[in-house]
């Protein structure tokens, strides 16, 4: 019995000890300078910026009188019902710079998805169109639509098309890409021709993932316009800022619990159709 269990024991395989990973005193040297890259970064940042907390603490009194004149609110019927109104009016604005914005992002999306483009000078074309309305912040749009067509939403409309397009395209683009080829593919062998299989197997898809982009922009352009309006661009935004310059803060925290409420209403809202659509 015992000289059985010393032969089972002999065959038994050896644990043999795990070779060390030569490239392990690399990676933790990268890692080294990587973390003092950051450190050096963030301490010219904190500079530049002039990142100072104590000035919280010595700015304590500023702030207090300005929440003690701030709350409570002023919920008198007049500042109300203009809050109300520039409220609706951010929102329409928000809403006709997503929808407006639709059949140009779409355009450019389909010229810009390496499945769906023409050719390679198209496809770069597209690109560089998108990464400029992209890159253009929408207040810079706003600046330059208020001094072309003046003060109002319709500035801030124009300015939310051209940067959504640019971002709605973008994201449009890639979720093209990422596509199953198949459908389209078979249609190719069929004979159908690139729009055709744009229209019959490319959009439809994508078709939820369109649909959960587009609702996400119209969330981050609501919120957009509220800032366009500080700039001239009409909306609930112009009366804050009105009231921040007049030092009436009361007025100004009644706009700002109106637009939180709007804003909340229309996060609920899109929440509700996204889970319809899955």
């Amino acid at each position: 019995m015992t000289d059985t269990l010393e032969r089972a024991t002999e065959r038994a395989p050896r644990s043999l000890p795990v070779p060390r990973d030569p490239r392990t005193p690399y990676r933790a040297g990268s890692w080294a300078v990587i973390l003092g890259v950051l450190v050096v970064l963030h301490l010219l940042a904190f500079q530049a910026t002039d990142f100072r907390p104590e000035k919280l603490v010595s700015g304590a009194t500023g702030m207090w009188n300005f929440l003690s004149e701030a709350i409570p609110p002023d919920l008198s019927g007049d500042v109300v019902r203009a809050g109300l109104e520039g409220a609706l009016t951010t929102l329409w604005v928000g809403l006709l710079g997503t929808t407006v914005s639709v059949p140009f992002a779409l355009l450019l999306a389909v010229f810009a998805a390496r499945t769906t483009a023409p050719n390679a000078v198209v496809y770069q074309v597209a690109r560089g169109i998108l990464s400029f309305f992209r890159a253009v912040p929408d207040i810079v749009f706003a600046l330059i639509f208020v001094t072309a067509v003046g003060l109002g939403p319709f500035a801030g409309v124009l300015a939310l098309i051209c940067h959504n397009t640019g971002v709605m395209g973008k994201l449009w683009s890639e979720a093209m890409e990422d596509v199953d080829p198949g459908p389209e593919q078979a249609l190719r062998t069929a004979g159908a021709s690139r729009w055709q299989v744009v229209a019959n197997a490319t959009i439809p898809g994508v078709l939820p993932q369109l649909t959960g982009l587009l609702l996400y922009r119209f969330d981050v352009n609501v919120r957009s316009s509220l800032v366009l309006g500080l700039v001239g661009a009409g909306g609930i935004g112009l009366l804050i800022n009105k009231s921040i310059k007049t030092f009436q803060f009361d007025e100004m925290m009644t706009y700002l619990i109106i637009i939180l409420i709007v804003i909340v209403l229309v996060d609920l809202a899109s929440a509700w159709i996204r889970k319809r659509l899955q």
